[in-house]
């Protein structure tokens, strides 16, 4: 039986991609072995949001050649999208596939292996016009399960290259969302997450269909424990949204809000569609329909034109904000992109001395929020086990940490007693 190892750099998008081009390498017959072990068939789903990520995706090309000379390398995603000939004219790659035809890979892998040279089938992004609908074959290789609901972007904020290597907004239908949802239930998941590359724009390209329609449509099916929501646009958080997530028990409350930059001239060279004020309102207006939710962001530092008193701004309102958690990114410079031929580009050394401040800062946050919970009794998903301890994730998207006795994929309700590592220690209720 042939085998197939696949990887994945970048997003929750990305990872559940991965997984549904897992599925249909099983369908054809293939055995799914990890990824450091030698294969018939590489698959490396590739990253381009960071410079980072696109030095990853090469040296895991090079490590998957290094396994085996013999092997098909099936290389895909975000990178090889938006630069298939740099993909191409790496040793060892067969297949190089963008972002849309991945439906179709494990036939480009066998047509590789019968012939010789590289098949490319990337094509122009920017004329998709229907979503990707690959079907889940077996069940994901983790407790949360995530559910692709919506394609593309459609917002060309000025440092971001996902536009161009994801294409425009295409959501997948009402129907196929509760069919694969219900799906994911029936193999046993407590919890759904719906993720897109622009979440908040899901619907806009069939017609009457929302966000809020695709949320409710998984919240009909029985048997479903949890539902959560991946990275949101503030200003997409519409009413219709906010009174299902402050409504109904089974909607986590977590939202993750990329907030990118604390200061409003950072944000109007962004191209971001809100200022402080706006996304400051919003938050307000989410902890009062919310009490205990936990809200996520993203914070890029050393954007260019980012000066030392732009950045003082971003650090004093981020102050002012309850964020449970942040991403601190420094500013990558991505071609293609406006901000890559901005003026005022930052020093790499004053972008690292930016991130630690603003790191910082982000761990009193947390800090500051979890201590809030402490003593409370609370749903706790768990994930993993090592050396006799287990964690996972409540609602709010709290990390607990416990030795009680606990099975990984199961809700158990815990008591929340000090804070640990990167969350809090807890025991179950009644130990």
């Amino acid at each position: 039986m042939p085998t197939a190892a696949l990887t994945t750099l970048g997003c929750k998008v990305n990872q559940f991609e991965t997984e549904t081009m897992e599925g249909l390498f099983r369908q054809r017959g293939y055995t799914i072995v990890p990824f450091d072990e030698a294969a018939d068939v590489y698959v490396i789903n590739t990253c381009s949001v960071t410079s980072l990520g696109e030095r990853k995706s090469r040296q895991l090309i090079r490590r998957a050649r290094r396994m085996n000379e013999a092997a098909v390398i099936a290389v895909t995603g975000c990178y090889s999208q938006v630069a298939p000939e740099e993909i191409r004219a790496m040793d060892g790659v067969r297949v190089v596939l963008g972002t849309k035809e991945r439906a179709d890979i494990v036939d480009y892998v066998e047509r590789a292996a019968r012939e010789a040279g590289v098949l490319d089938g990337t094509t122009d992004i920017m004329q998709a016009a229907e979503f990707e609908d690959i079907p889940l074959f077996g069940a994901p290789a983790r407790t949360r399960a995530f559910l692709k609901i919506e394609e593309g972007c459609e917002n060309f904020c000025s440092f971001c290259i996902i536009p161009y290597a994801r294409g425009p907004v295409r959501s997948r239908s009402l129907e196929s969302v509760r069919r694969e949802a219900a799906k994911l239930i029936d193999m046993g998941f407590k919890e759904i997450v719906l993720t897109g590359i622009h979440l908040g724009c899901y619907g806009r390209d069939i017609g009457e269909a929302t966000l809020a329609d695709a949320v409710r449509a998984v919240l009909s099916l029985p048997g479903l424990k949890r539902l959560r929501l991946g990275s949101l646009e503030s200003v997409e958080l519409s009413d219709e949204l906010l009174a299902l997530f402050s409504e109904d028990e089974r909607f986590a409350r977590h939202l993750h809000l990329p907030l990118q930059a604390g200061s409003d001239a950072v944000l109007q060279a962004m191209n971001r569609h809100y200022d402080t004020a706006k996304f400051a309102q919003l938050i307000e207006r989410v902890e009062r329909a919310v009490p205990g939710v936990a809200v996520s962001t993203d914070i890029i530092v050393g954007f260019p034109g980012e000066t030392e008193e732009f950045f003082s701004e971003s650090l004093a309102f981020v102050e002012r904000m309850n964020f449970a958690r942040m991403h601190v990114f420094p500013y990558s410079p991505r071609r293609g992109t406006p901000a890559a031929n901005f003026s005022g580009q930052v020093p790499e050394n004053e972008k690292k001395e930016r991130v630690h401040r603003m790191q910082s800062l982000a761990a009193r946050k947390s800090e500051a929020f979890h201590a809030a919970f402490l003593g409370r009794e609370m749903s706790v998903l768990f994930e993993t086990e090592r050396a006799g301890i287990t964690d996972g994730l409540t609602e709010n998207y709290i990390r607990v940490y416990t030795k009680t006795p606990v099975k990984t994929g199961d809700i158990a309700e815990m008591r929340l007693l000090r804070l640990h590592r990167d969350g809090i220690w807890g025991e179950g209720v009644g130990d």
